[in-house]
Formats: C-alpha cells, structure tokens, sequence
C-alpha cells in the first residue's frame, strides 16, 4: 500500500543500481526499515544518491534504485 507522503513503514529489501564501481557490493544489496523515494549513500568525501525506479509502487521481491548523482559533503 503506497504512503501519500512518498514513503512506507516496514522493512525491504532494496537494490542499489548504477554510481561509481568502488561501491561496495553489500551496499548496493541493503534492508530499509522505512521506505522513501530517494537513499543517500556516504562514499569517499560525498553522498551518492538514488532514486527508486519503480514509480513509487510496493511490489514483491527487491525495490530497485538507480542512481542519479553525487552531492560532495560540505566542510
């Protein structure tokens, strides 16, 4: 059942596509207690960020992310 605010309560199992080939493969293969739209990862002085690429739907098995940019961490 989709949240109106854009996020689930629960836990899933989400898959992290795309971004730099130095994230770890245990990080792309994660369980989430809460479910949003966007993860941000910390790596090496920035965030990667992904985005769901399902459209918001709860379906069975892995949520896909695919990512879509790098913040740097300000200083």
């Amino acid at each position: 059942m989709d949240n109106p605010a854009g996020s689930a309560t629960g836990t899933f199992d989400i898959i992290l596509e795309g971004g730099p080939e130095s994230l770890p493969t245990g990080v792309r293969r994660q369980r989430v207690h809460n479910l949003t739209d966007t993860v941000k990862i910390c790596h090496y002085g920035g965030y990667e960020h992904f985005g769901r690429a399902d459209g918001g739907s709860l379906v069975d098995g892995p949520i896909l992310f695919r990512w879509f940019g790098r913040t740097r961490i300000a200083e």
